[in-house]
């Protein structure tokens, strides 16, 4: 399974044979079964989560106690809430595998030293750090440019399956709606006219 992380790093930079096992040597893989949490709200983030297989989500609850999905991470996808894992500081946001998940670890406490022994994996996480704040960013402007059926529409055309993967609130959260308005908009697109 950890061949599908070595593939993706291929992506954007090389490594050698030698250079992929001392990467190895520095990361675990952990199981996360459904609704666990890997991170809760208080605790410091001491790592970044590559998805191997199954489905996490970041959430936070709001003020009036209901949670709010900021970030779903998939197969192929990091995780982690950078803010905490940056500043050492207690997290805001909980990190829950939605499905059975099964992570790449890799704990902040060796990033300087995988780094300096394998430079170009800074260039790499620069990478992946750019293409996930602009789809953060391009997400933003979703969210106040398109109606909730523009937005839902747009969403189950970029990543057809997922839809179903996820509980409907929890999309809903995602997508900046109530389940309700979700369950109308799903029934108004999915029906033969839609």
């Amino acid at each position: 399974m950890v061949d599908l992380l070595l593939t993706h790093i291929a992506r954007y930079v090389a490594l050698s044979p030698a250079e992929s096992d001392v990467l190895l040597g520095y990361l675990r893989v952990q199981t996360i079964a459904r609704k666990e949490l890997l991170l809760s709200e208080g605790q410091v983030c001491t790592a970044n989560y590559f998805v191997l297989r199954g489905c996490l989500r970041m959430y936070f609850f709001t003020d009036k106690g209901t949670e709010q999905t900021s970030q779903f991470g998939i197969e192929n996808w990091w995780l982690s809430d950078y803010a905490s894992l940056d500043s050492r500081k207690p997290s805001q946001f909980l990190i829950q595998a939605v499905e059975p998940t099964e992570v790449v670890v890799f704990e902040q406490g060796v990033e300087e030293e995988v780094f300096r022994r394998l430079p170009q994996l800074e260039r790499y996480f620069r990478l992946v750090l750019q293409r996930a704040v602009g789809a953060t960013q391009f997400r933003i402007k979703l969210l106040f440019s398109l109606s909730g059926e523009a937005r839902y529409r747009h969403f189950n055309k970029s990543f057809p399956g997922f839809v179903q993967r996820v509980p409907q609130y929890m999309l809903a959260s995602y997508l900046g709606f109530t389940p309700e308005f979700l369950s109308k908009i799903r029934a108004r697109v999915e029906s033969p006219q839609g």
